[in-house]
């Protein structure tokens, strides 16, 4: 089996040549391309495992190039990676169909453990894994069933909604817009949100107030974590 292809797509040398070292040490094969229309050459020629993207490229904005990625990748992995980090562009990435978001400067354990996740949602999504396992704590999508350990855990119908739609999205950023606008429409209340997710945090996390399974992404959105 070969090794993950990564397509890293910054016009920064240095970022690439730091990319390029510490990813192939960590046996990912590893593309690079400066400029947004190189990287969309180059997914057509040959399909990576996933891409992380900068936004600030010197010919279009990389939110452009990932809606023309997933356009013709629905399934790809993104993970953007950018100096930009107010709130308005992390949710536009992520909107547009963004996996992760990671600002610069950043961890390399952190990129790469982002990247991992957003290979394993892929993989998840053209497979679906009804059972998931993360820790002590068991969802079975099918049964609808929720075990931490031992004992059972019930969850209200809303509750349940939501833990679903993380689960299914497990790895990857969902914000709050995405959140709401597909369990509750138009009328979804960010407040409202924020109490089922509290809810369901004293129900499956063993301590609440310090979550591992998941995270929030503050002012963005949450993120389902598979430990």
């Amino acid at each position: 089996m070969s090794n993950p292809s990564v397509l890293v797509v910054d016009d920064e040398p240095a970022i690439r040549r730091l990319l390029r070292t510490a990813l192939g040490s960590q046996a990912w094969r590893v593309i690079e391309a400066r400029t947004g229309e190189m990287a969309l050459n180059m997914a057509m020629e040959v399909v990576p495992d996933i891409v992380v993207l900068d936004l600030g490229l010197p010919d279009m904005d990389g939110v452009d190039v990932l809606r023309r990625l997933r356009s013709a990748h629905p399934t790809l992995p993104v993970v953007i990676l950018s100096v930009r980090d107010d709130e308005r562009g992390k949710v536009a990435a992520l909107e547009a169909g963004a996996d992760d978001y990671v600002t610069k400067p950043f961890s390399m354990a952190e990129l790469v453990a982002r990247m991992r996740n957003a290979v394993r949602h892929a993989l998840q999504q053209e497979g679906t894994i009804p059972l998931f396992v993360s820790g002590d704590l068991s969802i079975d999508l099918v049964r609808r069933q929720i075990s931490r350990g031992e004992s059972e855990i019930r969850l209200s119908p809303r509750e349940w909604d939501i833990l679903r739609m993380l689960v299914r999205y497990a790895g990857r950023v969902l914000t709050h817009q995405t959140i709401m606008s597909q369990l509750w429409g138009a009328t979804g209340d960010v407040q409202q949100l924020r109490v089922y997710i509290r809810q369901i945090r004293q129900k499956i996390e063993i301590d609440p107030e310090r979550p591992r399974h998941i995270i929030t992404e503050t002012g963005v959105g949450y993120r389902m974590v598979q430990l």
